[in-house]
């Protein structure tokens, strides 16, 4: 199936979020996406539609799990400064960011995909090579853990989806 340009051109600002989320540097994460994006396009003929989002943010978990793995090292969380819209109040951005940081990788990830990419719980776990029980269970872990790092029980909107 022939992969729409247009739709995966849409896709690079989430892409680079994630991207961001995973490495440190912004040159490195925007070459993560830029590799993503070279091997979704050298990588066609595999895909098999009709979703191509989850099919391509497949590629780039792959590609920052085996960068993780070369480098050994945590992701960090400067990508945060791309998730918000840059309106409302910046102490309590701060602090989402802040509590944010504090998450361990694997539950910051799973997080960040189902909450701010909205995808589904059955997308991430293919996405992550992960069992779907495994995925609700770091979300469960990560949505507790950034609650009680949130300063005075100030409480955070993410939304469910499954």
């Amino acid at each position: 199936m022939a992969i729409d340009r247009r739709e995966l051109a849409d896709l690079i600002p989430a892409l680079r979020r994630f991207s961001r989320a995973m490495v440190a540097e912004r040159a490195a994460a925007d070459d993560m996406v830029q590799d993503c994006l070279l091997l979704a396009l050298d990588r066609e003929a595999q895909f098999r539609g009709p979703a191509l989002k989850p099919w391509v943010f497949a590629i780039l978990a792959n590609l920052g799990r085996a960068r993780y793995r070369a480098l050994k090292a945590a992701p960090p969380m400067d990508a945060f400064d791309e998730c918000a819209d840059g309106g409302g109040d910046p102490a309590l951005r701060l602090t989402v960011v802040m509590a944010l940081e504090g998450l361990p990788a694997e539950q910051r990830k799973v997080l960040l995909l189902v909450a701010v990419e909205g995808f589904s719980y059955r997308e991430v776990a293919d996405m992550l090579a992960l069992p779907v029980g495994t995925v609700m269970s770091r979300l469960w872990r990560a949505r507790r853990l950034l609650a009680e790092r949130m300063q005075a029980g100030t409480p955070i909107a993410l939304r469910r989806v499954k």
